[in-house]
């Protein structure tokens, strides 16, 4: 599979909107005012918002890690080929 053409997590979601969306959810949900049947799918729904949500989170951060770490390995690599030129 090609990685490079799949998008990832955190782009497919708009982080912004679902947790406006969850706030909503949350809001409707502690009224009180909603039928049984519709406050059992708002919560469904609040518990899809929240894993999506939680899942582009946890990509964002992975690909970070990945690029600090590719960064410092760089760094790391050209100090040492320096030092080994000075030789």
């Amino acid at each position: 599979m090609n990685k490079a053409r799949r998008k990832p997590a955190a782009e497919a979601v708009d982080l912004e909107k679902s947790l406006a969306e969850l706030e909503s959810i949350v809001e409707q949900l502690e009224s009180g005012e909603l039928p049984l049947d519709k406050s059992l799918k708002e919560f469904e729904r609040g518990v899809r918002l929240s894993r999506e949500c939680q899942s582009a989170l946890k990509d964002a951060e992975q690909r970070a890690h990945g690029r600090i770490a590719r960064r410092i390995g760089h760094r790391l690599g050209v100090e040492a080929m320096s030092l080994y030129n000075h030789v």
